[in-house]
């Protein structure tokens, strides 16, 4: 057996609505109520054919139960990444909302990340290769 991919983060939020238009409108994914759930508690959200973001309202059911402490920027995880392309275009969709990020360049391996912090304080690191 082998790992092939990551398949999805999951984030428990106490604002659902402003979580979904985070990631919507910074990433452009698409949120999906989850399957046997109810659209307030838990919603799924896609990029492309694929849930790579699952929502859970705080205080509602979980499929594994464990008590999840908001704490520091993503807790014991330091930061959760996606590949992403239009540089650029983030920069400006970042900047035009106001949100803080901060850019590193890795020439080396023509890579620049773009790092921000969501609604729910997890840090998210947006790579962009060239």
């Amino acid at each position: 057996m082998t790992v092939k991919t990551l398949d999805h983060i999951n984030i428990q939020t106490r604002d659902m609505a402003e979580t979904i238009r985070f990631y919507e409108d910074l990433l452009g994914l698409v949120a999906k109520t989850a399957p046997r759930r109810k659209p307030a508690e838990r919603q799924w959200l896609y990029a492309g054919e694929r849930a790579v973001i699952h929502l859970n309202l705080f205080g509602t059911d979980n499929t594994y139960v464990r008590e999840v402490i908001p704490g520091g920027t993503t807790g014991a995880i330091h930061h959760i990444a996606f590949e992403c392309d239009s540089l650029d275009d983030m920069v400006t969709r970042l900047e035009t909302k106001g949100l803080r990020y901060e850019r590193a360049e890795l020439p080396e391996i023509n890579l620049t990340q773009l790092f921000v912090v969501d609604p729910n304080n997890v840090l998210l690191e947006l790579n962009f290769r060239y």
